[in-house]
């Protein structure tokens, strides 16, 4: 095990891990709440430094991000564990492992094993993601401090559950992040995430403030976070945050503990896209709809297509140093 950041001694040998919202205090030969991080004797370490349950190649839109660097490669990383508990979760296997099994698989990859397999694979990017990055904080502060000095961008699929202190140690060398905003009532967060919707705004307003480039995910499930008073009220609160933040309102398929909720209805993701764009957040896209309008890029001033996606694959890309070549507008993002 490999001693852990962001955390402080307490009485009795306990700890108090200041690495996520949870902040637990963690007994001796105990686990927090992600069952990642384990107190030793009175010091916290990390079960799962360098043990990549997951590395792979994808495309930068599977994040998804649309906005950044588009059509380029990201080498995409995870280790076991999540400091959620989500019913719905599509990568329960390896997120909540430890929970299950408590066991830490995966092969061992060190930093700078990662970093030159996203060289070797001419990867733009090193995504963070497939389970909470947070919870492998030490590894991707690792990986991403090497990637930057590369030239290598980094980029985290997360939960937005991270401290302010966790944000401000990687904000250096994090450079975008696609925030799961599951919900938009606290009651969602407890009863079906086993935490809270709070911290999870702060981190997209602390992200976006600290120039990182944020794009925003909402999983729209039928029965649970699709009233349209709770999307105006998450669209209203995005678009004042910023209206160039992109939104993704993605389709559900029953998975996990989720089961008895039936797929997404293509109207449903259709009026969330419209409640968007009526609240004024510019680029509102549907997400597990392959081939769908909502998946393409369009000028939010002249209404031009730009950017054209059949699923994760960019088939054409009209942007000209980042604005549209009709009315010449700017396209907020990271192009290059």
């Amino acid at each position: 095990m490999k001693e852990a950041l962001l955390w402080e001694p307490a009485d009795g040998q306990k700890v108090v891990c200041r690495l996520c919202a949870h902040e637990c205090v963690i007994f001796p030969g105990l686990t927090g709440i992600c069952r990642v991080r384990q107190n030793d004797g009175g010091r916290l370490f990390s079960r799962v430094y360098g043990h990549a349950v997951s590395a792979n190649v994808d495309p930068i839109e599977k994040k998804p991000l649309f906005h950044f660097l588009p059509g380029s490669r990201s080498m995409s990383i995870a280790t076991a564990g999540c400091n959620f508990t989500c019913d719905h979760c599509q990568n329960w296997e390896i997120s909540q492992m430890l929970r299950i099994k408590n066991r830490v698989a995966g092969q061992y990859l060190p930093p700078e094993e990662v970093v030159a397999e996203a060289r070797r694979h001419q990867a733009a990017s090193i995504s963070y993601t497939y389970t909470e990055p947070t919870v492998f904080f030490e590894y991707a502060l690792d990986i991403a401090q090497l990637a930057s000095a590369s030239g290598i961008r980094n980029v985290f699929v997360t939960n937005g559950f991270m401290s302010a202190r966790a944000l401000e140690t990687i904000g250096p060398d994090l450079h975008a992040a696609n925030v799961d905003l599951k919900a938009f009532t606290d009651d969602f967060y407890k009863k079906v995430c086993g935490a809270r919707l709070e911290p999870v705004k702060e981190t997209i307003a602390r992200m976006w403030a600290a120039g990182i480039w944020v794009e925003v995910t909402t999983l729209l499930i039928p029965g649970y976070n699709d009233d349209e008073a709770e999307l105006e009220a998450l669209a209203a609160w995005l678009a004042g945050i910023s209206p160039d933040i992109p939104w993704h309102v993605s389709r559900f398929h029953p998975t996990f503990r989720l089961t008895e909720a039936p797929l997404t209805p293509r109207n449903r993701i259709d009026r969330a896209r419209a409640i968007g764009r009526a609240a004024g957040i510019r680029y509102v896209y549907s997400g597990n709809v392959r081939g769908d309008e909502g998946e393409k890029t369009v000028c939010h001033h002249c209404g031009a297509g730009l950017v054209d996606r059949f699923g994760f694959v960019v088939a054409a890309n009209r942007l000209r140093d980042g604005a549209c070549p009709d009315c010449q507008t700017p396209v907020a993002g990271r192009w290059r």
